[in-house]
């Protein structure tokens, strides 16, 4: 771990730095989200939460020799009674409406979180302990997926770690699109679409909530710090600082999505461009 950081800049400049890195460590970036919704958090925080996934990995990784490495079920069952049934890592429709369900140091801590969060635990102590592991983004909740892609093992850590049936995905996916699973559904999830999958459940935690827009302001920027972020969060951005009162930042992202978008979309960078001159009369 990096020395500890001086403010919210430098942690940001880690942030980006990891993202950009060949191979991110999904725990350390969803660590430092930790640090933006708390600014107390600090490296001695980091490491304990990271020292916790050790020690879980630990308590998995004894019975591995009695599994054979690519017995997907195995694992996936071991994991469940480690994490679901021992150490009570699961969740529950209320943890929806609380920011720190979507804080790692936070599920660390509390046991509860989001689908994606909870599964953030699974793939990392899994990970740890050597099992072949990944994350699913089905619609509406993610799970993670033990094994190759051809003899895969799904488990619902927000359910403790039940192992899904093909019924089972298809009731989720169902309720979610109202349509059948389709099969690049089950593909391995990448880590920064992880990352920017939290985020965004941040963002929609936030949107509801004006009082809260720090919120919103941070998770977007954030989001514009993994690599090629859409440019319409440059725009989100700069509704959020004018609503702010920074008028003049507010111009500046406004006219910097329009110069993404004017190739492609002229007539949108116009209005944003006069979006940006309505801002910076504000000033007056």
């Amino acid at each position: 771990m990096h020395p500890r950081p001086p403010g919210t800049t430098e942690w940001r400049r880690l942030f980006a730095a990891e993202a950009e890195s060949a191979r991110p460590d999904l725990a350390l970036l969803c660590l430092l989200i930790g640090t933006e919704a708390d600014p107390s958090l600090d490296e001695a925080d980091i490491d304990a939460a990271r020292r916790l996934l050790d020690r879980l990995a630990e308590q998995a990784a004894p019975g591995r020799r009695s599994r054979r490495a690519d017995d997907p079920r195995a694992w996936a069952a071991a994991l469940a009674e480690l994490l679901g049934a021992r150490c009570g890592f699961k969740g529950r429709p209320g943890d929806y409406q609380r920011l720190d369900s979507s804080l790692l140091h936070q599920v660390l801590r509390r046991r509860r979180g989001l689908p994606i969060l909870l599964s953030v635990v699974w793939m990392e102590v899994a990970r740890r302990a050597g099992a072949p592991v990944h994350g699913v983004a089905l619609p509406g909740r993610f799970v993670v997926g033990f094994g190759p892609r051809d003899d895969q093992v799904l488990a619902d850590p927000f359910d403790g770690g039940r192992l899904l049936t093909g019924t089972d995905v298809e009731l989720l996916v169902a309720a979610a699109t109202g349509a059948p699973p389709e099969p690049s559904m089950l593909s391995p999830a990448d880590p920064l679409d992880i990352v920017a999958r939290i985020l965004n459940n941040i963002r929609a935690w936030a949107a509801p909530r004006p009082e809260r827009a720090d919120v919103s302001l941070w998770a977007v920027d954030l989001c514009l710090l993994l690599p090629s972020p859409p440019p319409r969060l440059h725009y989100e951005r700069a509704q959020l600082l004018v609503h702010k009162g920074e008028f003049l930042a507010g111009a500046r992202e406004l006219d910097t999505y329009a110069d993404h978008v004017a190739g492609l979309d002229p007539a949108t960078a116009d209005r944003a461009r006069q979006q940006a001159l309505g801002a910076r009369a504000m000033l007056n």
